[in-house]
């Protein structure tokens, strides 16, 4: 008997403090709604609970309270519970702490998905907006598993695979932006994540889509619970759990892509919540389920509290999903950093190419770029061009020429900005899945750009080089001081570009949703335009790339050296950690001279170096030379076809190479594992 006892004594333990965690998190939910209530309406106490049990509303005040206040509060409470529950759940599926709606691309490809509708069919947004938003997520996801594939879902691979498909969705989001300016004003607002409501509309369109969510807790603890034994454990209880994964995914996207047609983006609450359950206890399927689900209604009225309290500082409304992210960026940092180790692996690998460079090669690479640059200089667009293509070839006036040659310069000096950049990368962290974009160098130059626009005045233009040099050096720093307590683990790196990527686009939406004239001249710099470069600041790039380019060069010793390893490379008389700051430092000049100028640009600096080893260029010193003419001649196509294809109406350079890049970069990593 007292065996016995002794034996149910740690079950009984377990359980009441489960049950006490539970009731803190309900109590923690009522004094956020209570919180969340007190700053959203000015009524007492009294006058709010007599409006919830049946008084008519007669002020304005009671009228905001049940038609503003209130929805916004069960808004909050819906979508915060919903994204919490399924990142719970698929975190939980895949073994993964770090995956979520966000890094698995889902949120992406919903948020294109409703782009999409709302430009070529509005009138269906209410009735067909969800169904639209789970086939964008659909399509995202599977792209991402295609990319990283089964074995990679408890890793960083598909991290990375999700990362890589939200800039190719954001990208064509983006491009479908700009070509409708005027039937997309309202997205912006709608993809900063908004609450804001007067009626109950979106509540009672949201309610029953969400009551899935009933059906995943009653369902899904069991089959969770025998996954964490892993698929031969779970098979021999009777789980098949191909179906399983299937139908929690396709509940999963459901949830989603309903909240997301309600309320827009809303980032991090599925990736935070889960861990902190897990933190404070939850260790049962189902309780983390429960618990997460709890807690996500609790940070998102938290957060939406903070929104609120931030208006009152700004002449605007700041979204919620703003606030989320400024939140969660620096919570996901927190929670990486002790699961990554300096042994993380992508366990990505691109193709590995032809041996060595040939002569033809060598010959061909620069007759097509002189080629580009003719046929930029002397394609005369009109609506018939591609019909008739030799027809619309002749020499430019100097009218046309004065306008033409800074683009192709910008262009040209920015593809070999970002060759350079992801390839001196590449070969620092020895992680063939480095570049600019991933690791954050172009986004911290993005968001000190963008912050000095918004608090200190001015056109984004004006910045300078210097402002966008502040910010790569912040995120160079940030880099160090992590890098050097996990031994510059790839991971740690990887996510703090992944956090400042979430940083800016919060920051981005914010200052979008604000509705200004300068919202389309903002958004079209974020897209990297060439379109309104002046001759002064084509030289200035030009100058600048020559210097830079000339410094990479100088150090191919370096990188060749680095490249074999820090014992190799000290053991031959190098100091690895000066080499490696100096090294890191010429990566910030590259990505703040280009994004200081023409904006920030994607894939260039990933694909560049991979396309150049895929022609044979596998030692530093070829590679320094082949990735650069690699980079401008994506560059300088991306901006022919920018200005060319849909003319009178132009498409930004960057915006194009990341839907040229990002679909062939997709292409290659599910080309190897189709294989």
């Amino acid at each position: 008997m007292t065996s016995a006892g002794t034996l149910t004594r740690p079950g009984l333990v377990l359980g009441q403090s489960m049950a006490l965690r539970y009731a803190l998190a309900l109590a923690a939910l009522v004094a956020a709604l209570l919180f969340h209530l007190s700053l959203n309406s000015p009524l007492s106490l009294a006058d709010q609970w007599g409006l919830l049990w049946g008084r008519p509303p007669e002020s304005f005040e009671d009228f905001q309270f049940v038609y503003a206040a209130l929805p916004r509060v069960i808004l909050a409470v819906l979508v915060g519970a919903v994204m919490a529950l399924v990142g719970s759940l698929l975190q939980q599926v895949t073994q993964n702490p770090l995956l979520s709606p966000m890094t698995l691309g889902a949120a992406s490809g919903a948020w294109l998905a409703l782009v999409c509708l709302s430009v070529w069919a509005p009138a269906l947004t209410s009735d067909w907006g969800a169904w639209f938003a789970l086939g964008g997520s659909i399509v995202s996801v599977v792209l991402v598993l295609l990319i990283a594939g089964r074995g990679g879902l408890s890793g960083l691979p598909v991290i990375l695979a999700g990362m890589a498909t939200h800039i190719l969705m954001g990208a064509i989001a983006t491009a479908i932006i700009l070509l409708n300016q005027y039937a997309t004003n309202n997205l912006f607002i709608w993809g900063a994540g908004d609450l804001t409501q007067t009626d109950w509309q979106w509540v009672t369109w949201l309610l029953p889509k969400l009551s899935v969510a009933v059906i995943v807790l009653l369902l899904a603890p069991r089959p969770l619970t025998l996954l964490r034994l892993g698929d031969a454990g779970a098979g021999a209880r009777g789980l098949s759990t191909g179906p399983v994964l299937v139908v929690l995914l396709l509940l999963s996207l459901w949830l989603v892509a309903s909240a997301i047609t309600a309320v827009g983006v809303i980032s991090f609450i599925g990736l935070i919540t889960p861990n902190i359950a897990r933190n404070l206890g939850a260790r049962r399927a189902g309780d983390e389920l429960v618990f997460s689900l709890l807690l996500g209604a609790v940070f998102l009225l938290l957060t939406d509290c903070i929104a609120v309290a931030a208006s009152g500082w700004f002449p605007d409304m700041v979204p919620s999903g703003t606030a989320a992210a400024l939140i969660g960026a620096p919570a996901l940092i927190w929670f990486a950093r002790k699961r990554l180790s300096a042994r993380d692996q992508t366990a990505l690998e691109l193709p590995e190419g032809v041996p060595r460079v040939s002569r033809r090669t060598w010959l061909l690479a620069p007759v097509v770029l002189l080629a580009l640059v003719l046929l930029s200089l002397c394609f005369k667009p009109d609506a018939f061009s591609f019909l008739h293509p030799l027809q619309s070839l002749r020499w430019p006036s100097d009218l046309v020429l004065s306008l033409r040659w800074p683009r192709i310069v910008t262009a040209a000096c920015a593809g070999v900005g970002m060759a350079l950049a992801g390839l001196i990368l590449q070969r620092l962290i020895r992680n063939p899945l480095a570049s600019p974009d991933i690791l954050g160098m172009s986004a911290g130059a993005t968001l000190a750009l963008v912050l000095f626009t918004v608090f200190v005045g001015g056109s984004i233009h004006e910045a300078g080089p210097f402002v966008a040099f502040a910010g790569s050096a912040g995120v160079l720093g940030l880099l160090l001081v992590l890098g050097r307590r996990t031994q510059y683990s790839p991971g740690i790196m990887i996510l703090v570009g992944i956090s400042l990527a979430a940083m800016i686009e919060a920051m981005v939406q914010f200052v979008l949703a604000k509705a200004t004239e300068d919202a389309y001249t903002i958004i079209g710099w974020l897209s990297g335009s060439t379109y309104r470069v002046s001759d002064a600041k084509a030289l200035w790039l030009g100058g600048g790339t020559v210097i830079l380019f000339g410094l990479a060069l100088a150090t191919s010793r370096w990188l060749t050296l680095i490249s074999a390893g820090d014992a190799i490379a000290e053991a031959r008389g190098l100091n690895t950690s000066r080499a490696r700051l100096l090294l890191l430092v010429l990566v910030c000049a590259c990505c703040a001279l280009v994004t200081a100028i023409m904006g920030p640009i994607a894939f260039v600096g990933l694909l560049a170096p991979h396309v150049a080893t895929l022609m044979g260029a596998r030692k530093v010193w070829p590679q320094l030379w082949l990735a650069p003419l690699v980079g401008m001649v994506l560059m300088l196509f991306s901006d022919w076809l920018g200005w060319s294809l849909l003319y009178p109406k132009q498409m930004p350079a960057g915006t194009i190479a990341a839907i040229l890049g990002g679909s062939y970069f997709i292409f290659l990593l599910a080309r190897r594992r189709l294989r």
